[in-house]
């Protein structure tokens, strides 16, 4: 116990000491990289204290010469853009002005719901209101909405209050969100006739529909599809 008790202290204490070396980059800028640091340092301090056979000197060398390379390949970041791509990626634009980008979407293996959920994250409940979303190389959904949708106050516009219903996804993918048809009053054949009337024969034909708060609905198609 005591052998134990010793190696967690100095384990502690070398994994204190070298994660404030390393600086607030590991948690204010979270990417793959930095991520995979941190769970691979912290596994070594795991296995210098559990472990016997590790010996203690070993451990620290061990976590010390990895902090080392982390340091020297940031180094290299911070002097080359080529590798601060490599190592960190890059920002992905996936809507702009308001039209999805599938490209963008695939490439990032990045779905239409988990879109949807980091546009409400990002306090945006239609696709239409977005000029530009950036994926962060960290994960995070940067959006820049159009002038017109930013934010206003009620009292800016001298309006009363009162309830609006929010925008709502009628078909996401190719496919209809069945359980949001009967809440906004629709069915599948008024969906099915309101995409007859532009052109569009099949549901799978269309990429994105919602329904607006003024009763219209906005419509992106699959490029290729009709």
């Amino acid at each position: 116990m005591l052998d134990t008790a010793l190696r967690a202290l100095l384990g502690f204490a070398v994994l204190l000491a070298l994660t404030r070396l390393l600086g607030k980059k590991q948690l204010s800028q979270l990417t793959v990289f930095t991520y995979i640091t941190g769970i691979t340092l912290g596994n070594m301090a795991g296995e210098l204290i559990v472990h016997k056979d590790v010996r203690i000197l070993d451990g620290i060398f061990g976590m010390t010469l990895w902090c080392a390379l982390v340091f020297i390949i940031e180094f290299i970041s911070l002097k080359s853009a080529k590798a601060r791509v490599l190592m960190d990626g890059e920002p992905t634009i996936v809507i702009k002005q308001g039209q999805i980008i599938e490209k963008a979407l695939k490439d990032q293996r990045l779905n239409l719901d988990d879109l949807s959920m980091q546009l409400r994250l990002n306090q945006v409940f239609s696709i239409l209101d977005v000029a530009y979303a950036v994926l962060e190389p960290n994960g995070a959904l940067t959006v820049l909405k159009k002038p017109e949708k930013d934010f206003v106050t009620k009292a800016d516009m001298q309006i009363a209050s009162g309830e609006f219903p929010l925008p709502a996804e009628l078909i996401v993918d190719g496919k209809i969100v069945k359980k949001n048809l009967p809440e906004l009053g629709w069915t599948r054949q008024n969906l099915e006739d309101e995409l007859r009337k532009q052109n569009i024969m099949e549901v799978k034909a269309v990429l994105y529909a919602e329904l607006q708060q003024d009763g219209s609905l906005y419509i992106q198609r699959r490029k290729g599809r009709s």
